[in-house]
């Protein structure tokens, strides 16, 4: 397949279409280079250096990644400098793990067709939004549950 973007790497086209899927810059640029990184993972340095931004753009980064369970701190024996890498079945864990939240939007939706009867275009809509959000809800935990088996793990 031809690169999309002559002269930007694969990580960079990545972070491009995370953002472009809602995520924030600089969390996916921290994303899709940990997805390369080596076996060890890298100090917030070498994330910066790597990246060409600042120890604080990174920290941030990383901080925000940690909260949603994507990347996980490593240690080493004797190295004191935190190092971090992507978290084992990152992209799963984040698919199942918005299953809770996608049920909880979906009664909000179904309260918000109840306050607006007299506008039935508006409850359809909303309707429609609920039943899909159960609808992941139910099948998100399958799908990545399916995908392990599929894989042996």
């Amino acid at each position: 397949m031809a690169d999309d973007h002559p002269g930007v790497g694969p990580a960079e086209q990545a972070a491009s279409m995370m953002m472009a899927a809602g995520m924030a810059r600089m969390p996916a640029r921290v994303m899709m280079a940990l997805v390369g990184s080596p076996d060890d993972g890298y100090t917030a340095s070498e994330l910066a250096e790597r990246l060409g931004v600042s120890a604080a753009a990174v920290s941030g980064a990383v901080r925000y990644l940690q909260t949603m369970h994507i990347v996980q701190r490593l240690s080493r024996p004797g190295d004191r400098r935190d190092r971090y890498d992507l978290a084992d079945d990152a992209f799963a864990g984040v698919a199942t793990g918005k299953a809770p939240l996608y049920g909880r939007l979906a009664e909000l939706m179904d309260r918000i067709a109840d306050e607006n009867a007299d506008a039935p275009i508006s409850v359809a809509r909303a309707r429609e939004t609920a039943d899909f959000l159960r609808f992941l809800t139910e099948r998100m935990p399958r799908l990545v549950d399916e995908w392990r088996t599929s894989r042996g793990t």
